[in-house]
């Protein structure tokens, strides 16, 4: 049985008190330990994590609804349990805000007894705006103080997959990475701004995506900062026309001053697609420029679809990359993606996922507690 929540013991942590939910006290406190290897997850929420390969994890950032037996569990795992962290830019300019919000959001880490927080701003900042110096100031200040408040916290931050103003994002990337203990970078969504051909691509072509690494390396920022995300999820289009030659055309969607973006097609689940599969018209197809899988198929009123995706083997590159050139880890977008549910199909399909994120030669995980082994079967 799933026992990890049940004993109630008062802690207190750096002057504030909480009451800790966890079955062992121990598991309230601050994980200490430093992986050298980050397998960084988003959460949004449910039970999915009952089922996540935690021989991998090291960070969970929980996106959807504060769970005890998450935190708990994660802890007896070693693995961090972070804050998501969103505030808007006149907020973020105002000083005094600014500081409330930081205070806020340490002092809710403490009462959950988490262990840092994701910075998620993702918002247009022009260059050398009031709200550039801003964001950059944000960052510094937030991990001044969790770091003061929480020993041993972890603060990151979410970057677009390219540092040349993707999305009107043109943010101080070298000052935020120097500011912070993690840099994400969100390796997908990169057709969000589509200026050539409206056509149906990859979510996150190779060539592309290990370029935009080199960028931010370019800007002097340590590679042992960075973690690669990398999406579990993909686009289904609605072709306008399929050529012979496989190109679909997707209707004009503008966004943020592109033309054409991505947001001509629905984001659908990894678990979804594995089952769509099997009945498209074309089955897996593999793109050799991208390197990507795709595949076609028809709806019930005859529409022809284009689904573009990541799976294990162009994961698999990826994670290849972020081995060699030492980032700090590689994450996803999100956990709760895949299927858990008892198909031994699916079951393996997820299974594969999991395994693509370790490059051949990561370092080994470490943990900060004796582990708790329990079934999610049960």
């Amino acid at each position: 049985m799933w026992l990890i929540v049940s004993l109630v013991v008062t802690l207190s942590l750096s002057g504030s008190s909480a009451v800790c939910p966890c079955e062992h006290e121990q598991l309230c406190q601050p994980v200490q330990q430093e992986h050298e290897f980050e397998v960084f997850v988003f959460d949004v929420g449910g039970k999915g994590w009952k089922f996540y390969d935690w021989s991998h994890v090291t960070t969970v950032a929980t996106f959807g609804k504060y769970d005890a037996e998450l935190m708990c569990y994660a802890h007896s795992k070693g693995a961090r349990v972070v804050l998501k962290g969103v505030v808007p830019l006149s907020d973020m300019v105002d000083v005094g805000k600014r500081t409330a919000w930081i205070t806020e959001k340490v002092n809710l880490a403490k009462s959950q007894f988490m262990d840092g927080i994701n910075l998620d701003i993702e918002q247009a900042v022009e260059e050398s705006s009031p709200e550039y110096y801003a964001l950059t100031a944000l960052v510094r200040e937030t991990t001044e103080t969790f770091h003061r408040e929480i020993r041993g916290s972890q603060v990151s931050f979410d970057v677009a997959w390219s540092p040349k103003c993707i999305d009107e994002r043109c943010y101080d990337y070298k000052a935020i990475a120097d500011s912070c203990d993690l840099v994400f970078v969100m390796s997908y969504d990169e057709q969000s701004q589509i200026w050539g051909d409206c056509i149906a691509m990859a979510n996150a072509p190779l060539n592309q995506t290990l370029a935009a690494y080199d960028q931010y390396m370019g800007m002097k920022i340590d590679s042992n900062k960075l973690v690669m995300g990398v999406p579990w999820y993909g686009y289904d289009y609605q072709c306008l026309n399929l050529s012979q030659e496989g190109i679909c055309t997707i209707p004009k969607v503008p966004f943020r001053g592109a033309p054409c973006s991505d947001a001509s097609g629905k984001q659908i689940p990894y678990r979804t697609m594995m089952k769509q599969i099997s009945s498209s018209t074309s089955g897996r197809l593999w793109d050799e420029i991208q390197q990507a899988p795709y595949y076609n198929y028809q709806d019930g009123k005859g529409n022809i679809h284009q689904v573009w995706y990541d799976d294990p083997e162009s994961i698999s590159l990826k994670a290849s990359y972020v081995g060699q050139r030492r980032l700090r880890g590689i994450g996803m977008w999100n956990g709760n993606l895949l299927d858990y549910g008892n198909d031994p199909v699916a079951r393996q399909q997820s299974a594969e996922m999991w395994n693509a994120l370790i490059p051949k030669h990561a370092p080994s995980m470490t943990v900060s507690y004796e582990a708790t082994t329990v079934s999610p079967n049960q």
